[in-house]
């Protein structure tokens, strides 16, 4: 499998030319955690560790276990830890997100997050390609896999942060309080003005009250078709 070398803010990845490669999406949750106070965290699927990587650069005291189920992915976000020069905050896990109530103790991190598959295995096309069919429909996880397998993780008060897609918004947040994680703060973000969201940022709480901050929408896209003001900021941060 061939790769190419892409250079985003202050870091370097390696990609597979023809699998899985981060999109927006990446950029956008990560630029959406801004708790200053997290310390410890774990990413539910890491894909090449684009998240981790640019959130352990900015948070200069936390420390992550990235997990991946797919082994080619896992060696490539090692292998991008490493090149970047913090495989001493970042650990790259190769495990099934199911399983890590065998391996990851209960109710010890501060946060975790995630980009999740978003489509259910009948609906929308499958990618021919195993890393990107993988990553973008629930073939091995489910929403409620992920979101339970949070709430295990967090320690009370801790933070859950996610993007995701509005049309299974309401879905997700009867999954996320039916695991005792509340939403606290949202975001939807839009390609344009004038345009339907196209995905939702969420924060949620593990064991907080009922109260739920909807923040600005966030456009991608100004009107003449250019990066917008704030995705700019987002890119040269």
């Amino acid at each position: 499998m061939g790769f190419t070398q892409d250079s985003i803010k202050e870091i370097t990845l390696f990609q597979p030319k023809r699998g899985y490669r981060f999109s927006v999406e990446a950029l956008l949750l990560e630029d959406f955690v801004s708790a200053k106070r997290l310390y410890r965290g774990v990413e539910l699927g890491t894909g090449s560790g684009i998240i981790s990587i640019l959130l352990t650069k900015r948070l200069e005291h936390a420390h992550v276990i990235a997990v991946e189920i797919q082994k080619s992915l896992a060696q490539c976000a090692k292998r991008n830890v490493e090149h970047n020069k913090l495989d001493e905050r970042i650990e790259v896990l190769n495990e099934d997100i199911r399983n890590l109530k065998k391996v990851l103790p209960a109710h010890k991190f501060d946060f975790v997050f995630s980009n999740p598959p978003f489509r259910k295995v009948k609906t929308g096309l499958i990618s021919a390609d195993n890393e990107r069919a993988v990553a973008r429909h629930e073939i091995n996880i489910t929403l409620k896999d992920i979101v339970h397998t949070a709430s295990y993780l967090l320690k009370n008060t801790g933070k859950f942060y996610l993007i995701y897609h509005p049309f299974r918004l309401t879905e997700l947040v009867a999954t996320l309080q039916s695991a005792q994680l509340e939403p606290k703060r949202m975001k939807f973000v839009h390609s344009k003005m004038g345009e339907e969201a196209k995905m939702v940022l969420i924060e949620a709480v593990k064991g907080s009250g009922m109260w739920l901050k909807i923040e600005p929408p966030f456009f991608i896209y100004d009107k003449r078709g250019q990066y917008s003001v704030e995705m700019k900021k987002i890119y040269a941060q």
